[in-house]
């Protein structure tokens, strides 16, 4: 091989052929190139295949060229396949509904259900410190919390008895079913469900507690596996099931409750037909307003009760009927529009445009049952509550002075003294500066010219001892250097 070329000798004829492409040409087997016909009777064939094909041309699809060979082999199988297709296909279908949520939507009513002694209290009590930053001692009444820029939540825990939990399937937007993982599923739970299915069946998230009774983590995933087929064969196949392992500082753990608290921020929820026609409150604080004077007279007499609380569904009007659960049905004598006490803060959306997390004052409470919120908003005045844990501002010591004041500031004013000259005895009332007589404003003061003599002479008396203690110290030192100068002449 020279410069990529190769030189190939045969051994019959022993000719040498060189070669660029290192192609081994023999003299006994040259390689002849194909020729192609370009004219007679076979040219003429394949010219006129070719010029059939291009004007009709054949689907090179195999499906369409042997369609038996991919038809159906087993017909009733087939049949069920695109059936199932079909149903699942249509459950998706929906019935376009008519969204009748306001502007600002009311706080998302989260309920907790659960047997007695399973944590109920505990897991709203963690996941409102984890919302707000706060503790709540007593859980008495809704919470309601914010939970994002344009998100409020209301925490409600549900008694075990028959009529709260109806009273809460009715209103509830989300449901913890809490379930005591060493004990397993027990009557409270199966009573709730029923009701909750007779009432539209809101959204349902299971939370297991106790885990940390189990002793090995072989029960621990057994008890796991076994509750979660159990919870969805009761609600549905793939419901949302939390696990709550352990306590710190009687609150469950940080990680398992902000797992849960970020499902409640971003779950939707179902909006159901009756609901959304019928207008509710959930009542977070009640006042009776009776006139005190007929309570004395007459303790069984009509009372007057003021409720409050955000109405959801639709509008609610004047002198219409309302049923009170565990009461009875009344007619509303006034409806009024108040404040909001817990507002979102996604209002100003060029500020919550900017940022994505919540300032700590934007994480707002409001439970005036459970003595929490700082602010309660009436009719016609605003009651502020603050405690030695709450103080955080410098405004909150004026708000204390203030509500301590048992007089008006006029009455105050009205009481004021005022002294010209710092040190003086007497001093000018403010009822005393302006008199009025017979159409002439007069100043009416005191002389003070004994006042003035006074503290000359005082100030005579003090010059004067001065002066005193100033001779009898140039007279002492006069003495003593007469002294030494006789002993030096004696010493001399």
């Amino acid at each position: 091989v020279f410069n990529n070329q190769a030189v190939v000798s045969t051994q019959s004829t022993g000719h040498y052929y060189i070669t660029n492409n290192l192609r081994i040409v023999m003299d006994e087997d040259p390689q002849r190139t194909h020729k192609k016909r370009k004219a007679g009777a076979k040219f003429n064939k394949k010219k006129k295949r070719k010029q059939e094909e291009e004007e009709n041309p054949v689907d090179t699809d195999a499906r369409k060229r042997n369609p038996k060979a991919f038809s159906f082999q087993a017909v009733n199988k087939t049949a069920r396949i695109v059936h199932r297709a079909l149903d699942k296909q249509t459950r998706k279908h929906k019935v376009p509904e008519v969204d009748r949520t306001p502007v600002d939507p009311p706080p998302s009513l989260v309920a907790v259900v659960g047997p007695p002694k399973c944590g109920k209290t505990t897991l709203i009590r963690s996941l409102v410190k984890h919302y707000t930053k706060q503790n709540v001692n007593q859980v008495k009444g809704p919470l309601t919390v914010v939970t994002g820029k344009n998100r409020r939540c209301t925490f409600v825990e549900c008694p075990n008895d028959i009529s709260s939990m109806i009273d809460v399937a009715k209103v509830a937007d989300l449901v913890l079913l809490m379930v005591d993982a060493n004990f397993g599923f027990e009557m409270e739970i199966f009573e709730f469900l029923n009701i909750a299915q007779a009432h539209g069946l809101p959204r349902i998230m299971g939370v297991l507690t106790h885990l940390d009774m189990l002793k090995t983590g072989k029960a621990m995933n057994r008890t796991k596996r076994t509750l979660k087929h159990r919870f969805w064969t009761e609600v549905h196949n793939g419901a949302k099931l939390f696990y709550l392992s352990s306590m710190s500082f009687d609150l469950y753990n940080s990680r398992d409750v902000l797992n849960l608290a970020r499902f409640i921020s971003v779950m939707k929820f179902k909006v159901l037909t009756w609901r959304a026609t019928h207008p509710y409150i959930v009542v977070d604080r009640v006042e009776d307003m009776t006139d005190p004077e007929l309570i004395d007279k007459n303790k069984k007499c009509d009372r007057s009760v003021g409720l409050y609380g955000w109405v959801r569904g639709a509008n609610l009007k004047n002198d219409t009927s309302v049923h009170v659960c565990g009461v009875g049905d009344h007619v509303i004598s006034d409806v009024s529009l108040l404040a909001d006490p817990c507002p979102p803060p996604g209002k100003d959306k060029e500020k919550s445009a900017r940022r994505r997390t919540l300032n700590e004052k934007e994480r707002l409470l409001y439970g005036p049952m459970a003595g929490v919120g700082g602010l309660i908003y009436d009719k016609d005045a605003i009651y502020i509550q603050t405690t030695e844990r709450q103080k955080k501002n410098e405004g909150d010591d004026l708000i204390e002075e203030l509500a301590q004041q048992k007089e008006t500031l006029n009455e105050k004013l009205g009481t004021t003294e005022i002294s010209i000259f710092s040190g003086s005895a007497g001093r000018i009332k403010n009822n005393d500066l302006m008199t009025v007589k017979e159409g002439r404003w007069c100043l009416a003061m005191r002389t003070r010219r004994k006042e003035k003599m006074m503290k000359r002479t005082r100030t005579r008396t003090v010059w004067r001892k001065m002066m005193v203690r100033k001779i009898l110290k140039m007279t002492m030192m006069k003495m003593k250097v007469m002294l030494i100068s006789r002993n030096r002449r004696v010493m001399k």
